[in-house]
């Protein structure tokens, strides 16, 4: 940031977290774009996959929207390794491994893992878009705000799956 004068100002330290910040949920993005696939590859239902398969072409588009913030920041976008995305995402490789193939069981699973991942990002955009208005960047802010309402719809989108349709056929199923 500079001054009238030319001269470089440090940055505010809450401007420096806000940025370190974007870069870790950038970093989960990016490293669901991996995992979004193979939990489609997983899934028994075909709602489930497709659910799957829409919320990775938004995650692409929400990566998108971050590079588009980091360039309203003046900061080159980059990725930090998210350790609680990928604490997340372990998380629901376990369910797969442990899961049968096939069985509704283990979409019940998916659908777990997936919603922890939907509310950790709800957690970090509701806080993000939080800060992007103390520190008065409203435009950032509005971006923001459009992510976090993904993310809840996608959630939404996970809870009426599972109390419609997957969980009752898990519970039906051989034990």
């Amino acid at each position: 940031m500079e001054n009238g004068s030319g001269l470089k100002q440090n940055k505010l330290p809450l401007t420096e977290f806000f940025i370190e910040e974007l870069q870790d949920i950038y970093g989960a993005e990016k490293q669901l774009t991996v995992a979004l696939p193979k939990m489609k590859k997983a899934a028994t239902s075909p709602d489930l996959a497709m659910a799957f398969e829409d919320h990775l072409h938004i995650t692409i588009d929400q990566i998108a929207r971050l590079e588009k913030i980091f360039t309203l920041l003046g900061e080159e976008p980059k990725a930090k390794k998210c350790e609680a995305m990928d604490g997340i995402l372990k998380e629901g490789e376990s369910v797969i491994q442990d899961t049968e193939a096939g069985s509704n069981t283990r979409d019940v699973g998916l659908i777990v893992s997936a919603q922890k991942v939907e509310h950790y990002e709800i957690a970090a955009y509701g806080s993000l878009r939080q800060i992007a208005r103390t520190i008065d960047r409203s435009q950032i802010a509005t971006l923001l705000e459009e992510t976090l309402q993904e993310e809840k719809e996608t959630d939404m989108l996970l809870s009426n799956l599972a109390e419609t349709l997957i969980n009752q056929d898990a519970r039906n199923e051989a034990r």
